[in-house]
């Protein structure tokens, strides 16, 4: 084997952030049609944000069958660090059956 240098990498171009922060960001949450479902999901959320989150920043869908609601929460968010500790939230939260 030859000690011959190795060519240079190309340098990778910088990586764009996806999202540009701040921004209003959309997460939908989805659970068991439920008394009190939404407004939990409310209060979760301003919890998580520090702030109160009014009830016009969210809509929610109820399912075909009526079994499920889907909850789109409207926040304005500061940072990716900010929307990942969300998602790791409702991630473990048991009453979420699934989330964008």
């Amino acid at each position: 084997m030859t000690d011959e240098a190795k060519p240079d990498k190309p340098a990778e171009p910088e990586k764009k952030p996806l999202i540009d922060y701040p921004t209003v960001y959309a997460f939908k949450v989805m659970g068991k049609l439920e008394h009190g479902f939404s407004e939990y999901i409310r209060q979760k959320f301003s919890r998580l944000m520090g702030s109160e989150v009014s009830k016009d920043s969210i809509s929610e869908n109820v399912s075909k069958q009526g079994h499920y609601v889907s909850i789109t929460v409207s926040v304005y968010l500061l940072s990716e660090e900010q929307r990942q500790t969300i998602y790791a939230d409702i991630h473990i939260d048991k009453r979420i059956v699934y989330y964008l």
